[in-house]
């Protein structure tokens, strides 16, 4: 009886967190939908599917405030039932059932034939590559591998979605086709760690191998990458890049620290040095590349001159992109036996400092673009803007490109040359050429 008293419901899924979630949710609402379900994300529905984050502090916290604010409706009459799926689920099972009883199941990162059963669903292994994508149509995420094996100090991930697992080729290539026939142009592929594709399967680093099979997916116009750890990193996918029309010149590196003791201490398996040789390796390989990075403030033992060392290094390198967070002290990671030294505030002023610094470098570079055409994507109209993005620039994290719709019309998820007229920090104007 409870199967089909669901099956006449409405499933509302909540997505919190990254792209890997965004990607899992999608997965879970194919699943639903080829079940016969009735399923929406982020709407109103009579069941709710809460995905959660639980990466650092701020996560945990935007996570355990929705799933109170679910169970608050439950409680009201509003919703039905309440699950709770995701990492943060994954990592704090057992406090959370005690903490918020009043959530009808709690799911971890690797239980989704569980979850569909709970909803009255089977899981269908050959929808495996089917989503339901909640991004706009033209961009779409690629996970190509799940969990991650390095030993990063500070970091829960492996905690909370296991081991390294990539997924083969053939699977990635028929997914990608299967994207491009429902209209996606854009593939940004993400996983844990990029750069260690392959490896448990083929053996070999192959995020390259990949990279020459995707490019062959008709339909496809750009590839992008996200999150390729810098230690390890295989150089023949800078050749792929250069060489690839398809294959944006961006990549996503997060370095986090560039201190060596710093680095030494987080289990990077790099060094100052190593990485400005990298770095320089890049730009020689694909002068035209944008590098994206992530860095960390205020880790343990992260003194003032070794503050000013990294600040000094963010101007020395003038990265195309930059985000900066504040060290969180995670339970069972091996940072956790360090002393969390630096107080919050110190954390947070640093962060204002490397990301006020950035600001400017930015605005210098988007300087250097004015009167030079650039092909680049739409993604949606805001008030009497139509809001578009370079190859160089990733959707919600970058800058943007607009152009007044004054005298204009663009249609969403098309591309089209444009010439910069004028730039602010993280934004681009210009008009159709």
């Amino acid at each position: 009886m409870r199967t089909k008293s669901i099956g006449k419901k409405k499933i509302n899924i909540v997505t919190l967190g990254c792209s890997k979630n965004v990607y899992d949710s999608e997965v879970l609402m194919s699943q639903l939908k080829a079940n016969g379900k009735d399923v929406v994300h982020e709407d109103k529905g009579d069941i709710v599917v809460i995905n959660t984050c639980g990466f650092i502090d701020n996560a945990k916290e935007e996570s355990i405030n929705t799933i109170l604010e679910y169970v608050e409706a439950k409680n009201r009459g509003e919703v039905e039932k309440v699950f709770v799926t995701g990492c943060l689920s994954e990592r704090y099972k057992p406090d959370l059932i005690k903490e918020i009883p009043d959530v009808d199941q709690y799911f971890g990162t690797r239980d989704l034939p569980i979850l569909l059963k709970h909803l009255g669903a089977d899981y269908k292994h050959e929808l495996v590559g089917e989503r339901l994508t909640t991004t706009p149509r033209h961009y779409a995420y690629l996970k190509i591998s799940e969990g991650c094996d390095r030993p990063c100090s500070f970091c829960a991930i492996p905690l909370m979605r296991g081991g390294h697992t990539s997924t083969p080729i053939e699977k990635l290539v028929s997914e990608a086709q299967k994207l491009a026939k429902k209209g996606t142009k854009e593939l940004i592929l993400i996983a844990q760690d990029l750069t260690y594709y392959g490896l448990d399967i083929y053996k070999k680093r192959a995020l390259g191998d990949l990279l020459k099979e995707l490019v062959k997916v008709e339909g496809v116009e750009w590839i992008r990458l996200h999150y390729a750890f810098p230690s390890g990193f295989p150089e023949d996918v800078l050749d792929i890049i250069r060489e690839e029309p398809k294959v944006c010149n961006y990549i996503d590196i997060p370095l986090q620290h560039i201190n060596s003791d710093l680095l030494k201490s987080m289990k990077r398996g790099t060094t100052h040095e190593k990485t400005d040789a990298l770095l320089a390796k890049f730009r020689e390989k694909v002068p035209d590349m944008a590098i994206r990075t992530t860095l960390i403030v205020g880790y343990p033992g992260e003194t003032e001159e070794r503050f000013q060392e990294m600040k000094e290094w963010v101007r020395e390198q003038k990265f195309d992109r930059l985000g900066c967070f504040t060290y969180s002290h995670e339970e069972n990671t091996t940072a956790y036996v360090l002393e969390d030294d630096i107080p919050q505030e110190v954390k947070e002023a640093r962060v204002e400092e490397i990301m006020e610094l950035q600001s400017q470098i930015s605005w210098e570079k988007n300087q250097e673009k004015i009167g030079k055409v650039f092909k680049c994507v739409f993604d949606r109209k805001e008030g009497n803007y139509f809001i578009g993005r370079t190859e160089y620039d990733s959707p919600d994290v970058d800058n943007t490109v607009l152009v007044s719709a004054d005298n204009t019309y663009i249609s969403i998820g098309e591309f089209a040359e444009v010439k910069i007229t004028s730039a602010e920090e993280f934004d681009l104007y210009g008009e159709l050429v």
